[in-house]
């Protein structure tokens, strides 16, 4: 029996292959874009879970808090990690890391190896990240001890053993002994690092002392607590570490830390600190949502074309009820038809799966799966869904097609009654309210990016190359030298750009009542053509100016007008000439910036200071003509390797180095895009189905209605606007709930677009363009058909 119900279901598939196309495609589809779905979520989902040690990994955040504010920071003191081991027998053990750039040099190879981490000796310990070769236990022990990534290693040794080798770090070329050999960082992992350094290295050489600065704030740290050991309960233990270990130098300093312990776990997807690379939870419940949304539309689809069809195949249940053939045997049989029907969509689906994940992890810019045969549960998860669609969207149409009367259909006298009609038809709105709400979420995703793109940033960006001298003393040669070059309009070292890094730094400023009020700014180091270069523009004051070198190089400072406004100022030219401790520097403030953006718009305009400070100048900024743009390049490029022989020769564009921080952003809002496109397609050919059902059950009505004169528009107004309804309805479900969840999303922005009523207007039109494209296809070819055909039977 089984066999024949697979021929009949073969058969038939075969006998109506557009509609089996059509239905197939729609279901292939539809499981493809939700496993992609389903494949980056658990992804995000699944970042630092590879650790065993996890559920006791906790990472130490901060609050400090100062007369002038409270600062929410990812990173802590370099002490707070050693002395919190010291004090608490729950702690096992802690691990601090510190990212930065170093210079690697091996023979004639050297690179700047961008992603370097200093890192404890208990990284191994706490950590399964897996060393290949090297011991664990010791290998971060030894000053200037060096650790690399498999990839790292192969640059400088090729396939040789390189541990117990030799390489020169840092600008001063140090020895540093390679003592172990890693296999690549996950892509799952918050932790990434292409080279960890001892971080006795820091503490004992580069930096000595730091691990007793209680004020430094610039290590990640991370506890690993004992087995049974509650955080919460630990936490709550803090403050009063902090009071016994920090108390009177925090009085002192006005500056008072509290401590927080995040799960690890949770720290990607859940933080608002950042400090490391992290993730987004409101994007994983959106996509979720859409996975489901893309799932329920395909399911849809299929019943409405499945039921589209059930008119033709009326008799032959007719005829097989009056030759004894038993409801629940034709139930089975049609259920029996999607199955296989959603077997076929399967093996597709891993066709499809196979050839667009590469496109897809080009989208998502992550590996998320090197491949779907990498893991047997995706296999898995594949046909279980597929096989359950069969399942749940074949059984409406089963009990459509067993429920007809054989004397009613076989006269001719076909209906489904007005309750499937009603089914039909809310499941049409269901679909049109998916897709329009993804229309009018893509709208504003799009225009939010749009904003963000081309919003003033307060500063040029265009045209600049930025090279990083790393504190070679040939800087200042290079930089005078290649400022008369004929490409170059304009040469400035600093020690951050927008976009880049930068430091913090206790600061005292006078305020509105004469007070030295304590706040920690961040700062920035320029020399004197900076503000000129990035054209900043001042709103009190001047800016820094070598016609006033001695005082500007010694007792100047510029604030923005956010660090005004803190120190109680109601217009910026009330700070010009008040008073400034900094670093050791005293002087007064001589210009006030207009606020620009010099971190991403996702972060509101943060109080900055501005200092010249010739000998802390790394970065050297260029600006450059677009005409003969390759010609500057090789030019400026044949004066590095003259004057910064020991330096790999390496730049970027401020521009795009400033658009990296929107990149995930960008990839949220072109897979969004394409995830809706797709859902939209499919509840195309859900309408496409319903259309062609309710034609075939108005074709006399159509064929009485020509003889008696209507015409071509009139048919096809009159067969459109029932659906036109159903549209109308779905806009007026679907705009609240979209504006809803658009509304929490913008909201993870400082700077946001405010959601126009246009955006709803656009949306609804677009539905009713595609509605009114879909439908038009059948109901023109209705209104155009033979009226003898339709009514020979009457």
């Amino acid at each position: 029996m089984l066999k024949n119900h697979f021929k009949i279901a073969l058969r038939n598939l075969w006998r109506h292959r557009v509609f089996s196309f059509i239905n197939i495609t729609g279901l292939s589809v539809g499981i493809t874009a939700c496993f992609f779905i389903f494949m980056y979520v658990a992804f995000e989902l699944s970042y630092d879970r590879f650790h065993t040690k996890v559920d006791r990994i906790y990472r130490i955040v901060t609050d400090i808090k100062t007369p002038s504010e409270t600062i929410n920071t990812g990173v802590t003191s370099w002490a707070f990690a050693p002395n919190i081991k010291a004090d608490f027998p729950e702690v096992e053990s802690f691990v601090r890391v510190s990212g930065g750039s170093f210079l690697v040099r091996k023979d004639n190879i050297k690179f700047q190896e961008e992603r370097t981490l200093f890192a404890d000796s208990s990284f191994f310990r706490v950590f399964d990240f897996k060393l290949l070769k090297g011991n664990p236990q010791t290998a971060l022990v030894a000053q200037a001890s060096v650790v690399f990534t498999e990839t790292a290693a192969k640059k400088y040794f090729g396939n040789s053993n390189p541990v117990g080798k030799t390489v020169l770090i840092t600008g001063d070329a140090i020895p540093a002994t390679v003592t172990g050999i890693m296999q690549d960082m996950p892509e799952n992992s918050q932790i990434k690092a292409d080279m960890l350094v001892s971080m006795t290295s820091l503490t004992e050489r580069f930096n000595k002392g730091l691990d007793k600065q209680w004020g430094n704030y610039g290590a990640t740290s991370f506890l690993l607590l004992k087995p049974g050991t509650d955080g919460k309960t630990l936490e709550k233990k803090l403050p009063a570490f902090m009071e016994k270990r920090n108390g009177v130098e925090a009085k002192k300093n006005q500056m008072f830390a509290t401590l927080f312990l995040e799960p690890m776990k949770d720290v990607y997807l859940h933080t608002k600190r950042g400090g490391q690379e992290t993730g987004s939870i409101s994007n994983v419940y959106i996509f979720s949502i859409v996975a489901v949304f893309i799932l329920l539309i395909a399911c849809i689809n299929f019943i409405n074309l499945t039921t589209a069809r059930s008119v033709e195949r009326a008799k032959e249940v007719g005829i097989r009820k009056v030759v004894g053939a038993a409801k629940g045997e034709l139930a089975r049989q049609f259920i029996g038809e999607s199955v296989v029907l959603c077997l076929i969509a399967f093996v597709i689906t891993v066709i499809l799966s196979v050839l667009l994940l590469p496109l897809f992890n080009q989208l998502s810019g992550k590996i998320v799966s090197p491949g779907i045969f990498s893991n047997a549960w995706n296999i898995i998860i594949l046909f279980v869904t597929s096989i359950g669609i069969g399942l749940l969207a074949g059984i409406y149409p089963a009990m459509v097609l067993t429920s007809f009367k054989p004397v009613l259909v076989l006269k001719g006298r076909f209906s489904t009654g007005t309750k499937g009609s009603m089914l039909r038809k809310s499941l049409v709105v269901a679909q049109f309210s998916i897709s329009i709400a993804l229309i009018i979420g893509t709208i504003i995703v799009y225009n939010q990016m749009d904003f963000m793109r081309n919003r003033d940033l307060g500063f040029t960006k265009d045209q600049v190359i930025v090279l990083d001298s790393n504190g070679d003393p040939g800087k200042q040669a290079f930089s005078q030298t290649i400022a008369a070059l004929s490409g170059v309009k304009s040469v400035s070292l600093s020690s951050s750009v927008p976009g880049g890094g930068n430091s913090g730094a206790y600061s005292e400023i006078e305020n509105k009542k004469g007070d030295l009020q304590i706040a920690n700014l961040d700062l920035y180091f320029v020399d004197f053509n900076y503000i000129n270069q990035f054209k900043i523009k001042m709103v009190a004051g001047r800016p820094f100016s070598k016609d006033f070198m001695t005082t500007d190089t010694s007792q100047a400072m510029l604030l923005n007008e956010e660090a005004v406004k803190l120190f109680g100022y109601s217009s910026p030219q009330q700070a010009i000439g008040r008073r400034f401790k900094q670093w050791g520097r005293e002087g007064k403030i001589v210009g006030v910036m207009k606020d620009f953006h010099f971190r991403s718009l996702q972060e509101k305009i943060k109080p900055l200071s501005m200092r010249v400070e010739l000998n802390n100048l790394n970065l050297v900024s260029v600006k450059v003509s677009a005409a003969n743009l390759p010609g500057t390049l090789a030019a400026i490029e044949s004066k590095w390797k003259q004057l910064l022989p020991n330096r790999p020769f390496s730049y970027y564009f401020l521009d795009e180095f400033f658009d990296r921080q929107y990149r995930s952003e960008q990839r949220f809002g072109k897979l969004f895009f394409n995830f809706s496109i797709l859902a939209i397609a499919i509840s195309c050919l859900g309408l496409l189905g319903l259309a062609s059902y309710s034609t075939y059950q108005r074709t006399r009505e159509i064929g009485i209605r020509k003889v008696l004169g209507a015409s071509t528009p009139g048919i096809v107004n009159m067969l459109s606007i029932d659906f036109m309804k159903l549209v109308l309805i779905s806009f007026f479900i679907a705009s609240p709930l979209a504006w809803y969840f658009m509304y929490k999303w913008l909201q993870d922005f400082a700077y946001r677009i405010d959601i126009q009523w246009w955006v709803f207007v656009v949306a609804g039109i677009l539905a009713m363009i595609v509605a009114i494209t879909t439908i038009s296809f059948q109901a023109i070819k209705a209104a155009l058909s033979n009226p003898v055909k339709s009514l020979r039977s009457e």
